[in-house]
């Protein structure tokens, strides 16, 4: 049976694999599944900790895997900055972002709406555009109260397959990876973020919780922008 089709319990996996079991079933898990869709798999990259980690694990499977991230005007400048060494030194990284005209705020009185607009629909277009089949990212189970119902492979969406290759990493496993393999990251993270996300809607906190920080104030706070909640495919397999 291919590993994709696993039905591990990952509670289990969580902790009863170490460091190295870990990144070992990550790289089978990208290895088979870009060896059943080949171009179709693409990863999508935030600039966070855990999609760099992704992206440098699936660049060690296969130099051609492309990938898309999805940006907003709300960036911080060192994000911003980051995504342009990135892209500068990954040509196959496509960047997408809204230009849709927005009330001022927007984020303030409707954060839903404006993750919406801002990082749904972009990421819609990417999976029509780039011809996604299987899209990569770097979701974990222990990362928060919104994360812990996924799965390593899982269809949402019918006709795209969702692989989240690094789900039971814990948080201090992806620091000791980006550490070992010394792969570049935001440098927010020096700043004392934990999560990164938009300016206006990104706080740092001494909570527990690793998403804490975001939309603080809001019914979304700790939550999720939509990528992973919303459709990104209509019925027919066709990009909304």
């Amino acid at each position: 049976m291919s590993i994709l089709e696993n039905k591990d319990d990952l509670k289990l996996l969580v902790d009863g694999l170490n460091f190295k079991q870990k990144v070992e079933r990550s790289l089978e898990l990208i290895e088979a599944a870009y060896k059943k869709w080949g171009e179709g798999l693409v990863v999508a990259n935030s600039l966070g900790k855990d999609s760099v980690a992704v992206w440098d694990l699936a660049k060690k499977v296969n130099k051609n895997i492309r990938g898309f991230i999805v940006t907003t005007r709300f960036k911080p400048t060192k994000t911003k900055q980051f995504m342009k060494d990135e892209a500068a030194r990954y040509p196959e990284l496509e960047v997408f972002e809204s230009t849709k005209e927005i009330p001022a705020q927007l984020y303030l009185a409707h954060p839903d709406q404006c993750c919406d607009i801002l990082k749904v629909e972009p990421t819609r277009e990417a999976v029509k555009k780039m011809k996604v089949a299987c899209w990569v990212t770097g979701l974990r189970c222990t990362e928060g109260r919104t994360r812990t119902d996924f799965k390593e492979v899982e269809e949402r969406d019918k006709g795209l397959v969702k692989l989240n290759p690094i789900l039971i990493w814990k948080e201090r496993e992806v620091w000791q990876y980006l550490a070992l393999y010394q792969v570049p990251v935001n440098p927010l993270y020096k700043e004392g973020y934990r999560s990164l996300g938009c300016e206006p809607c990104t706080r740092i906190t001494n909570d527990d919780n690793e998403r804490a920080g975001r939309w603080i104030g809001t019914s979304k706070c700790g939550g999720e922008c939509g990528i992973h909640t919303r459709p990104l495919i209509d019925t027919s397999g066709n990009g909304i």
